[in-house]
C-alpha cells in the first residue's frame, strides 16, 4: 500500500462525510467531475459504481 493511498474521512458543515479519491485513480477509472455514482456497502468495505439511468 502506498502512502498516498491512505485517506482521512472528513465531515462537512451539514453533517455529511467525504473522502477524497486520488487523481490517478480518477483518471484510470475515467470518472468525471460531478458524475453521478452509486455507493454500496460491500462486505466490510464500500463499492463505487457508475450510475446509469
Amino acid at each position: 500500500m502506498r502512502k498516498k493511498d491512505i485517506r482521512k474521512i472528513t465531515k462537512n458543515g451539514q453533517g455529511a462525510y467525504y473522502i477524497s479519491i486520488p487523481k490517478d485513480l480518477i483518471k484510470e477509472l475515467k470518472l468525471r467531475e460531478r458524475q453521478k455514482v452509486i455507493v454500496k456497502k460491500y462486505g466490510k468495505g464500500i463499492l463505487i459504481e457508475d450510475w446509469k439511468k
